[in-house]
């Protein structure tokens, strides 16, 4: 990893990414795509280590309490989180101004900032995203190979809720040919019932893949899945969207057990949920 002291902090939507690269090992990883123009090497993580200091002075000055994302670009727990601590210093900083959080991760670290979710949860709003993709545990190895497994996220999950912390699970993506089955899906849904969590967010069933992401897929796949890559080539090409042919009957079952639990599956209803602050008198109402 290396550091630099950055300009600005917060995207003109309140989101905010600490640290540039990652070192989950993800094969499909859609931040590894040259769009992005990243300078450095993906694994080698750039730490903005003044972000602390300009959160700090960007919240200081709005005037309206809002809701702070972090995680959609760079997971927010990852390894080198572990001995910097940054992602809970600007959680003690949200928590000190009274705004709301929202993280996206994919590590069980994230309970070690428990206390301070629940506390920012207790005068705002707290959320926590879970990516779930896999429930078969070795092959959650292979393609997400640096980080914590679909059932010790399950497990996550399951105590983020006990203490009181409202969750959304981010479905996505499911790979044709390799995890686009109705086990899967059935396996993921099960879980995310048992741990309570308010939304599944799933935006088809399949992949997307641009310039430097499709790369490193690809190698992936001929490392892990000999001949699979010749398959996505013929099937799809070089298309952005690669949609799985189980995609119909998957997103039916879906949205069909979602609306039965009362979970939450509809893309515009949980975004508004997660950008929105909510005001004095419905923080009293959630304590009754």
């Amino acid at each position: 990893m290396h550091f630099v002291n950055a300009k600005g902090i917060l995207s003109a939507k309140n989101g905010m990414n600490i640290y540039r690269g990652c070192t989950h090992g993800c094969i499909y990883c859609d931040s590894r795509s040259t769009c992005y123009q990243m300078k450095h090497d993906f694994e080698d993580v750039e730490v903005k280590q003044n972000a602390p200091e300009l959160l700090e002075m960007a919240l200081r000055s709005k005037r309206k309490k809002c809701m702070i994302g972090t995680g959609s670009m760079c997971d927010p727990y990852m390894h080198c989180e572990g001995k910097l601590g940054l992602t809970r210093k600007c959680l003690e900083i949200i928590d000190k101004y009274g705004f709301g959080v929202t993280l996206i991760t994919k590590s069980n670290r994230v309970l070690r900032d428990l206390d301070l979710l629940k506390s920012i949860n207790a005068k705002a709003k707290a959320v926590v995203q879970m990516t779930l993709t896999t429930y078969d545990e070795r092959l959650c190895r292979i393609l997400e190979p640096n980080v914590c497994t679909t059932k010790e996220r399950f497990e996550t999950l399951k105590i983020l809720r006990q203490n009181g912390i409202p969750t959304i699970v981010w479905l996505s993506p499911i790979l044709p040919f390799i995890n686009d089955t109705e086990e899967n899906l059935r396996g993921i849904l099960n879980y995310c019932f048992e741990a309570g969590v308010k939304g599944i967010l799933c935006f088809g069933i399949g992949v997307t893949l641009r310039e430097g992401d499709r790369e490193y897929f690809y190698q992936k796949l001929d490392e892990h899945f000999p001949g699979l890559k010749e398959q996505y080539h013929r099937k799809y090409g070089y298309a952005y969207a690669v949609t799985s042919d189980n995609h119909d009957k998957l997103m039916k079952i879906f949205h069909a057990e979602c609306k039965a639990r009362g979970v939450m599956s509809d893309v515009g209803e949980i975004f508004s949920y997660l950008h929105h602050f909510p005001e004095p008198e419905e923080m009293q109402l959630s304590m009754f």
